[in-house]
């Protein structure tokens, strides 16, 4: 289920454009939901909502969290704790691709009799054929429960806006962000969405 509010989802497009000179992708958004007494702690097996090869990146980085966080892997017999991971991708419109070509308008200049003038100079260049580039939008949701009696003691999900076209991002560099991003403050506050860079 996704749990993002309505104005983020319409913030979508300016964030991409916002990050289209930067280089980077633009800020996760993580909202986290956990029960009024808090949550607790104990060793932790982490399994997929939808097991497959994509997922395996995401179960990694979110165990890699979970010791972090106090929830360390189970040794032996069943941990008490299981980590729910499930991950959704969708391809979204990104920030508009520079076109290599432009075009220039210049301004010039004249000159007036008995040697006064007046001298106009300027221009201005914008691109043709600018269009919009796909990128990746991942959501990773997470749900901690107890194994004894399935109660969800903590709820999150963190999701992200990325252009797989580049070299240096990859699909384990996608799933530390956004883990890592869900995982900042834990247990964080019930209900609020923050920003992550």
């Amino acid at each position: 289920m996704n749990r993002f509010p309505l104005a983020s989802l319409l913030a979508a497009p300016l964030a991409l454009a916002a990050c289209a000179t930067t280089g980077g992708g633009p800020p996760a958004e993580v909202i986290r939901y956990h029960l009024p007494d808090g949550v607790e702690r104990g060793a932790a097996t982490v399994e997929s909502a939808r097991p497959g090869l994509m997922t395996r990146p995401y179960e990694a980085a979110v165990a890699r969290q979970l010791g972090q966080a106090g929830y360390p892997p189970a040794a032996g017999a069943p941990a008490p704790y299981v980590a729910v991971v499930d991950v959704q991708q969708r391809e979204v419109q990104g920030p508009p691709r520079r076109s290599p070509i432009s075009i220039g308008i210049g301004g010039g200049g004249f000159s007036g009799g008995r040697g006064g003038g007046v001298g106009l100079g300027g221009g201005v260049a914008f691109p043709v054929g600018g269009r919009a580039s796909a990128w990746v939008q991942t959501e990773l949701s997470v749900l901690i429960k107890r194994r004894a009696d399935q109660t969800t003691m903590w709820e999150g999900h963190a999701r992200t806006a990325t252009d797989m076209r580049r070299r240096d991002v990859t699909e384990d560099a996608v799933a530390d962000r956004l883990a890592a991003a869900l995982f900042t403050g834990f247990p964080g506050e019930s209900g609020r969405t923050i920003s992550v860079p």
